[in-house]
C-alpha cells in the first residue's frame, strides 16, 4: 500500500521509545503494588532512584541493541534478545537492592515486589507491541486473502527457518498455514504457532484445505519420498519448492528468494550414489588425466569431478572452442589451484592427437568426445564415423603407444541393438576398444548408459525453450520411453566403474524405471503452473529416422554380471578378434572418401548383424 512507510524507523526513536515503556511500566508497578494509593515514602524513594533505573536499562538496551531491528521483521531473535536484555538490567536491579539493603542502610532502592511487576510490565509491552507492528504491517501490505498459502515439510531445524523466514520478509507474500511431518510423534503439536500435522495427511489437506504451495523442508530428504510428494501436489496443481542446501545461504542466514521451485529433474532423480572414494582417490590422485569431449555436458561434470580427486593434471580436450573457454572460467571460480589445460584439438585428427599425447603423456584418458544426435547422424553418417568411430580408433590407439594405463570409453545405451547411425557407430567403437584390450598393457573400459537429464540438445531443455515461447511441446511418439539419469549420477558412475576396471569390461548402469515421454512433458507443464490443452499445447510429431520407441541398456542376446557396486553391472557381450574388426573398422572408414551414405550403412550393418534400421532410406539395405 502506497501508504506505508518505505524508510525504516530512526534506532534513536526506538530506543527512546523502549525507555518510555519502562518508565511506564515502572509507575504502573508502583499503582498495581499500592493499589493505585502508592505510600509519600515509596514515592520519594522511587524518585531518588528512578535516574539510576532509567540508566541501567539504557545502557543495557545500548549493550543489548535492542534498538537494532527492523521492527516490522521482528523475528525469535529479536523477542529473545529483549528477553536476556530486560532480564539482564532487573538482574542488576536486584544486586543492587541487595548490596543498598546488606552493606549500607538496610533499606530497599525498589521494593522487589515492585522490579517483578516492571520487568514483567516491559517484557510484555515491548514484545506484544513489536509483534502489533509486524501484524499490521503484514496485513496492510499483503491481506491475508491475497498471501499465498504455504505448508513447510518438515517440523525441524529446516521448517523453523523456513518460516522465520517467511514471517521475517514481508514481501514474500507467503503465509504458513501448517507443518507436515514424517515423524508421527510431533503431530498435534504446534510450531511458531502453526499447527504440526502427519505427513501421510498430505492428501486430505490438500484435498480440504485452500493450499498454494508446498515447501519441502527437509535435507537430506529421501529421493523416492521426494517424488511421492511431488508428484501428489502436482494432481492437486500445488506448487513445490524447496530449500537450497545450507552451504548457499547468503552469510548463513536464509533468504525468502533463495527458496527455489523443484524441478524435473527433481522428480526424476534417484537417492545419491555412493562412490567408493577411497578406490577412485587411488586411481586419480597424482595421476595425468585426459579427459575429451570436456565441454559437453559429461565432459565437463567429468572435470568437475576429477579435480576434487587431486590429479596431478587435467587435460580438457575439445574443438568446441567457446563451450571450452567457458568451462575454464567456470573451474578458475570455483578452484583455488589451477591444474588443468584447456586444449583445442580434433579427436579426428591424428597428428594433432599425438602431438598432445606426447607433450602431456597422461596416465588416464575419459574419453567421452562423439556425436550424438541420432537424427543428425542418420543425414551424416560419415561424420558419425569419423568422430565416432575414427576419433575413437585414433585415442584407443595412442593410448596404447603411450603407454596410458586406463583408457575409459563412453558409450550409450544405443549402442544395444541399433535402429541409428549414431548407435551403430558407437557400437563398432564399443567392439574396436573391447579388442584393443588384448593387444596392449592399457585397461580399455566401456562405460555405457542411457539419456543424461539436462545434457546439451536433451529433452528436458528442449522442452524448457518450448515453455517459455508457449509451445506447443513436441513429443514424437505417446509411448515412446527413455531411461534417464542426472549428469553428476552418470559421471560418478564413470569414475567408478573407472576404478573398478581390471580391461576389457563393458560396464552397463543401471538407469532404474524408463520414463514415457508424454508424462514427463506433462509433469513439466504441472511444475511450470501450466494446464495442458488451456495454456500450452502437446502435439505428436511421429518417430525420427533412427529413433527407438524403446530403448534398453542390455541385448537380449546380452547377460550381465554383477559388481561390487549395486548400480553397475558388466554385460556379457560377443568378443571379436582384434585382427577381425580392426580390418573392417579400416574398410569402413575408407569409405568417408567416397561420401557414400548408403555404403557406409551397408558396412555397418555387415559389421553389426543385430543393427536393423528404422530409417526408410536405409532399410532396404536390412538382409
Amino acid at each position: 500500500m502506497n501508504f506505508l512507510p518505505t524508510k525504516n524507523t530512526p534506532r534513536w526513536i526506538i530506543f527512546l521509545v523502549d525507555l518510555g515503556v519502562c518508565f511506564v511500566a515502572l509507575l504502573l508497578a508502583y499503582l498495581i503494588r499500592f493499589e493505585f494509593q502508592p505510600p509519600r515514602i515509596e514515592i520519594d524513594l522511587a524518585k531518588a532512584f528512578l535516574p539510576i533505573f532509567l540508566a541501567i536499562r539504557a545502557v543495557s538496551f545500548v549493550l543489548g541493541r535492542t534498538y537494532a531491528g527492523i521492527i516490522r521483521y521482528t523475528s525469535t531473535q529479536d523477542t529473545l534478545r529483549i528477553f536476556v536484555v530486560l532480564s539482564s538490567g532487573t538482574a542488576a536491579f536486584a544486586a543492587l537492592n541487595f548490596f543498598k539493603f546488606h552493606f549500607l542502610d538496610g533499606t530497599y532502592y525498589l521494593p522487589f515486589s515492585i522490579l517483578i511487576i516492571e520487568y514483567l510490565l516491559s517484557l510484555f509491552a515491548m514484545i506484544v507491541s513489536r509483534i502489533a507492528v509486524k501484524v499490521l504491517y503484514i496485513e496492510l501490505k499483503t491481506p491475508a486473502k491475497t498471501r499465498k498459502r504455504v505448508l513447510v515439510f518438515g517440523a525441524g531445524e529446516g521448517g523453523l527457518i523456513t518460516k522465520r523466514t517467511i514471517d521475517r520478509d514481508s514481501r514474500s507474500g507467503m503465509e504458513v498455514i501448517a507443518f507436515l511431518d514424517d515423524d508421527k510423534n510431533k503431530a498435534g503439536k504446534k510450531l511458531e504457532g502453526a499447527d504440526i500435522y502427519q505427513s501421510k495427511k498430505l492428501n486430505d489437506l490438500l484435498s480440504s484445505e485452500k493450499v498454494d504451495e508446498i515447501i519441502l523442508a527437509v535435507p537430506n530428504l529421501p529421493q523416492s519420498r521426494k517424488a511421492e510428494i511431488i508428484k501428489l501436489a502436482l494432481e492437486h496443481n500445488v506448487k513445490v519448492s524447496q530449500l537450497p542446501p545450507a552451504t548457499q545461504w547468503i552469510g548463513g542466514e536464509l533468504s525468502v528468494r533463495q527458496i527455489r521451485d523443484i524441478r524435473i529433474e527433481d522428480l526424476l532423480g534417484r537417492e545419491p550414489i555412493q562412490l567408493d572414494n577411497t578406490q577412485i582417490n587411488q586411481k586419480l590422485k597424482g595421476k595425468i588425466v585426459l579427459i575429451t569431449g570436456a565441454a559437453g555436458s559429461i565432459g565437463s561434470e567429468l572435470a568437475r569431478q576429477v579435480l576434487n580427486y587431486n590429479p596431478k593434471k587435467l587435460v580438457l580436450l575439445d574443438q568446441a572452442e567457446t563451450p571450452l573457454f567457458e568451462l575454464d572460467n567456470e573451474l578458475r571460480k570455483s578452484f583455488d589451484e589451477v591444474i588443468w589445460e584447456p586444449v583445442i584439438g580434433d579427436v579426428r585428427q591424428y597428428d594433432r592427437m599425438k602431438r598432445m599425447m606426447d607433450h602431456f603423456r597422461p596416465d588416464i584418458i575419459f574419453h567421452a568426445a562423439a556425436y550424438k544426435h541420432v537424427p543428425l547422424m542418420e543425414s551424416n553418417p560419415s561424420e558419425a564415423i569419423l568422430v565416432n568411430v575414427l576419433g575413437t580408433k585414433n585415442l584407443s590407439d595412442l593410448a596404447a603407444d603411450f603407454a596410458v594405463k586406463d583408457f575409459i570409453f563412453i558409450s550409450t545405451d544405443k549402442a544395444v541393438n541399433p535402429t541409428s547411425v549414431m548407435g551403430s557407430s558407437k557400437r563398432a567403437a564399443e567392439m574396436y576398444v573391447q579388442s584393443k584390450n588384448s593387444q596392449s598393457t592399457t585397461n580399455y573400459i566401456t562405460t555405457r548408459f542411457g539419456n543424461v537429464l539436462g545434457s546439451n540438445g536433451s529433452v528436458i531443455p528442449i522442452f524448457k525453450k518450448q515453455i517459455e515461447v508457449g509451445g506447443p511441446l513436441t513429443v514424437t511418439h505417446e509411448d515412446v520411453t527413455r531411461f534417464f539419469m542426472t549428469i553428476p549420477e552418470a559421471s560418478q558412475l564413470v569414475l567408478q566403474a573407472s576404478a573398478m576396471g581390471k580391461g576389457g569390461e563393458i560396464f552397463a548402469f543401471d538407469m532404474g524405471e524408463s520414463v514415457k515421454i508424454i508424462d514427463l512433458a506433462k509433469n513439466m507443464l504441472k511444475l511450470s503452473g501450466l494446464e495442458e490443452g488451456r495454456d500450452i499445447e502437446i502435439k505428436f510429431t511421429g518417430l525420427r529416422p533412427g529413433e527407438k520407441l524403446y530403448e534398453e541398456v542390455l541385448s537380449d542376446k546380452e547377460n550381465s554380471l554383477p559388481t561390487p557396486h549395486e548400480k553397475i553391472l558388466i554385460a556379457k557381450v560377443r568378443e571379436y578378434s582384434y585382427d577381425d574388426i580392426s580390418q573392417q573398422i579400416s574398410q569402413l572408414i575408407s569409405l568417408f572418401d567416397e561420401q557414400n551414405n548408403e555404403k557406409i550403412v551397408a558396412q555397418l550393418k555387415l559389421m553389426i548383424p543385430e543393427y536393423v534400421s528404422n530409417n526408410s532410406e536405409f532399410q532396404r539395405l536390412d538382409h
